[in-house]
């Protein structure tokens, strides 16, 4: 394992297409990557992309979500954080409270408690008052909440760019250069 390693989750909600960019640019980018994906996510991987998990992972180290004593479920597992892409209210709750019953959560929670970057993605809309409160409390705990809402600004033609965009922002939160959209300014 390299510094450069990232856990990435991927949960049920809608959205996988954004889990599915992100592992491409950071492969990309040549990261190493730990993959954990719920089973709710695993489904909507393979009912909104017709990919199997196997080919959504390849490339990256995948880990059984069921496996709460997998090394990433470790505070002594030395990642550069996690991001959560899409992440469910389900899970955004379980983080909220820090209940680590599955190596996804375990692994976030970890993250927080180590002082280490949790990026997370919900892709849910509309928003109620618990959604809010849950995503506040994640706020309030460390994690910088990256909601799944493309600009406009760059004049995107295609859903590649708007997809592009989030993941862009994503990582510049995980402090990751990348050239996946047009800056704000800038004409080519």
């Amino acid at each position: 394992m390299t510094a450069l390693d990232w856990i990435v989750g991927i949960t049920g909600a809608s959205g996988s297409i954004y889990g599915l960019r992100l592992i491409e640019a950071m492969q990309d980018l040549g990261m190493g990557l730990h993959l954990v994906v719920s089973e709710a996510g695993e489904r909507v991987l393979r009912e909104e992309t017709g990919k199997s998990l196997a080919e959504v992972a390849a490339g990256c180290r995948l880990h059984d979500v069921r496996d709460v004593g997998a090394a990433i479920a470790s505070g002594s597992f030395p990642a550069a954080g996690m991001i959560v892409i899409p992440c469910s209210m389900h899970t955004v709750a379980a983080m909220a409270l820090g209940l680590a019953d599955n190596l996804l959560t375990r692994a976030a929670d970890v993250t927080l408690k180590e002082g280490r970057p949790l990026i997370v993605v919900p892709r849910e809309t509309p928003l109620h008052l618990i959604h809010l409160e849950n995503l506040r409390r994640l706020a309030q705990a460390g994690a910088r909440i990256v909601p799944a809402m493309p600009a406009f600004y760059h004049r995107p033609t295609t859903m590649n760019e708007l997809v592009d965009f989030v993941v862009g922002k994503v990582l510049d939160q995980a402090g990751i250069a990348h050239q996946l959209f047009k800056r704000w300014g800038e004409t080519e």
